[in-house]
């Protein structure tokens, strides 16, 4: 091979000597060895299926956390689900706060179904196998509806602080069009964000090692068995992320220090209690969703804390949607009064079922 590449250099004119004193040492782009490493990455066969390696160093526990992963699933849906009904059916919710409630709902249903299924699957059967192409699609639709969740957020803090800094203006401002856009926006930013990393992702080759040490495909393990060159996706990727994540987070806090400030002025203990608890369940939802995002993504990637990023992960993929509802319910009274009215007449429909 090398005597073929000498004699294809000796036809233009020159050979690889020549041609490598014209650049500083070590960046030759059209040396010999440039050339015999290239050959070597393009002869390399193209990886297919990867393997989720989750918590297959836990076997004795499989079954313990398959029974585990499908409570908090059937409570994760069945939660959302009893909300964005709730939302939908009773008039008294039809406002803009529980719209993007009822939003935040369908999204989070969505959200952990992009993963746990998946997971229950290999901890019930033992295969840990996914295809490339499912490894990107499962990373584009977790990636789409993270950044839908941070943009919702951020409405919602959005609409607190008219409610609580504007109220004259709240019913002007915040109407049922506006909502609308502001709901559909955050929908469409997100997964338009998604398309742009995913389009960059599905043009990496990924030669091998071909196992990752998640649960689910996530960007870094991705990023790191790609043999591509990956510099331009991380620069997309990181500009992205500000304008998605950070952003939406600095926004928050610009909100809740308004409010906060506002609240602080109201004279009555009363008033302000009031005040507070009409967005005490949005700034909870933040703090778990944004804290556990931030030490996931923030903590150096060592081996070491890779179980500690796991367990992280579990929190924003699966726990976080599952207290969702129970954290807007609890603090909620129009939602408990949502249920049991919605109680109320599932048990007239029985005694009516019953009669007859």
């Amino acid at each position: 091979m090398e005597d073929g590449l000498q004699k294809s250099y000796s036809s233009a004119g020159t050979n690889s000597e020549e041609i490598t004193t014209d650049f500083p040492a070590g960046n030759a782009p059209f040396s010999k060895d440039s050339l015999l490493t290239s050959t070597k990455w393009g002869n390399q066969t193209s990886v297919t299926t990867f393997i989720l390696l989750g918590f297959g160093g836990l076997p004795h526990l499989h079954i313990f956390l398959f029974l585990l992963f499908l409570v908090i699933y059937v409570v994760t849906v069945t939660g959302n689900i009893l909300i964005l009904v709730l939302v939908v059916a009773n008039q008294h919710l039809h406002t803009p706060m529980y719209f993007f409630l009822g939003n935040l709902s369908c999204l989070e249903t969505c959200y952990t179904s992009s993963i746990l299924p998946r997971m229950l699957a290999s901890l019930l059967t033992g295969d840990r196998t996914i295809s490339v192409s499912g490894c990107i699609v499962q990373f584009n639709v977790f990636s789409s509806l993270a950044a839908v969740e941070c943009f919702l957020l951020a409405v919602m803090s959005y609409d607190r602080y008219f409610a609580i800094c504007k109220p004259l203006h709240y019913a002007s401002q915040m109407n049922g069009r506006f909502c609308v856009q502001l709901a559909s926006g955050s929908w469409v930013s997100g997964f338009l964000a998604s398309m742009v990393t995913t389009s960059l992702l599905s043009q990496f080759t990924f030669c091998g090692p071909n196992e990752i040490d998640h649960f689910f495909c996530d960007f870094t393990p991705l990023i790191k068995l790609s043999c591509s060159d990956t510099s331009v996706m991380e620069l997309v990727t990181f500009i992205l992320s500000c304008m998605f994540t950070v952003l939406g987070f600095f926004f928050i806090l610009i909100s809740y220090a308004c409010i906060m400030s506002t609240i602080l002025q109201i004279p009555s203990g009363t008033g302000r209690q009031k005040a507070f608890s009409t967005c005490s369940s949005h700034l909870i939802v933040v703090t778990i969703f944004y804290g556990t995002l931030m030490m996931v993504y923030m903590l150096p990637d060592t081996a070491t804390l890779r179980a500690l990023n796991k367990m992280l992960s579990v929190f924003y993929t699966a726990l976080t949607p599952m207290v969702n509802p129970l954290i807007y319910s609890l603090r909620n009274r129009e939602v408990e009064k949502a249920f049991r009215k919605i109680l109320r007449k599932a048990g007239l429909l029985r005694k009516r079922i019953a009669e007859n």
